[in-house]
């Protein structure tokens, strides 16, 4: 198993103090929290994109740069890239940059994206998000692999014999779909024969295994080997300590403000109590073998091979989080890379093998957002 930290940069009040450190401080505190990443062990780090209140990700390719320059080895991940908003040559170029700058170390989870007001900063409609987002990949796709694209796009103004510079490193960079909730997201990435990142966050595992299981069924359908079927899975916390007793205690204070985060924005608590949430949620808060359990019972759901944790310290703050990471590395990490290894990347289906993907199909809707 292979392991990320992934951030959303959040930028709000303590919720103990009720003060927001300034801009500036907070992206350097991302900053360290990708070199300290790569220094326990990581094999990733993540920076989602958000164009909105409480975030600052805006502009992942720029955070991602600065986080290159600074580290060697982490592999480098966006979480999510929101092609539905996005122009997909600009994109293209902002990661094929990066791909060089950072020695290849480039890995792109794309996806529609949330938020309502994002949505409308960017002129798109629940009408036409996912069909933004479908033919956005495809023409990011094929910018990836060919070195001249002719394209007549429905959202942006069309290609003839297009080059777009730079080539990238990496030919093709690996590119996962994120899904949360929707089948749409699972289904492009079945399509491709591309690996997909379920969000396995706010809900129980039932409705991320009840998609993943989709995803895997339409990859066959699709014609990939079932071998090579590759899914990641996120978390909704991480707080490891040499006691179950002392985890609970030491997570309470982040899931207390996390639930009081939600309750001030009206939105009913999934798991009301820590307990609850201890038990029911994705969250990884207990000793060391209890963390490794955990995740085992999940694997069995999910059968992923590549697992995300918070990078932000939030309310357990820096000592604790940190301290956490290190047992988590030291004592975890170790038992899941021998018990549940991570297959090496597959590529995706040669272009000429996708060919037919690429005439339009019918846009699958999700069932919710």
């Amino acid at each position: 198993m292979k392991f990320l930290a992934i951030t959303l940069i959040v930028h709000a009040p303590d919720p103990v103090t009720g003060v927001a450190v300034p801009v500036r401080e907070r992206f350097r505190e991302v900053v360290a929290d990708a070199v300290f990443a790569e220094e326990v062990g990581f094999d990733g780090f993540g920076v989602g994109e958000r164009h909105e209140r409480p975030f600052l990700s805006s502009a992942p390719p720029v955070v991602l740069g600065h986080i290159a320059a600074l580290t060697r080895t982490i592999r480098l991940f966006t979480a999510v890239t929101t092609l539905s908003l996005l122009d997909p040559v600009r994109a293209y170029e902002d990661y094929a940059t990066l791909d060089h700058l950072s020695d290849g170390r480039l890995d792109l989870i794309v996806g529609k994206g949330n938020g309502t007001a994002q949505a409308a900063l960017f002129g798109v409609t629940a009408e036409d998000q996912w069909e933004r987002n479908a033919e956005g990949f495809e023409l990011f796709r094929r910018l990836w692999r060919e070195d001249r694209v002719t394209a007549v796009p429905r959202f942006r103004p069309p290609l003839t014999d297009a080059e777009v510079l730079p080539r990238p490193l990496q030919r093709p960079v690996r590119v996962w779909h994120g899904s949360a909730t929707s089948r749409a997201s699972v289904d492009l990435a079945a399509r491709y024969g591309d690996p997909l990142f379920s969000a396995n966050v706010t809900h129980p595992v039932g409705p991320y295994a009840e998609l993943v299981r989709h995803y895997r069924e339409r990859w066959a359908h699709y014609g990939h080997d079932p071998a090579r079927a590759t899914v990641g899975a996120g978390t909704a916390g991480l707080y490891t300590a040499r006691t179950s007793q002392a985890a609970v205690a030491g997570f309470r204070p982040a899931f207390e403000a996390y639930v009081g985060s939600q309750r001030a924005a009206g939105v009913p608590p999934v798991f009301p109590t820590l307990e609850d949430f201890v038990a029911r949620s994705s969250a990884l808060v207990g000793s060391p073998q209890q963390v490794v359990e955990k995740v085992h019972r999940y694997h069995e759901e999910l059968g992923h091979t590549v697992l995300h944790v918070p990078a932000d310290a939030g309310a357990l703050g820096d000592r604790r989080h940190r301290a956490s990471l290190e047992l988590f590395h030291a004592e975890v990490a170790p038992v899941l890379r021998k018990e549940i290894p991570d297959p090496p990347f597959a590529w995706s289906p040669p272009l000429e093998t996708a060919a037919a993907a690429l005439v339009p199909a019918p846009v699958v809707q999700p069932e919710t957002g």
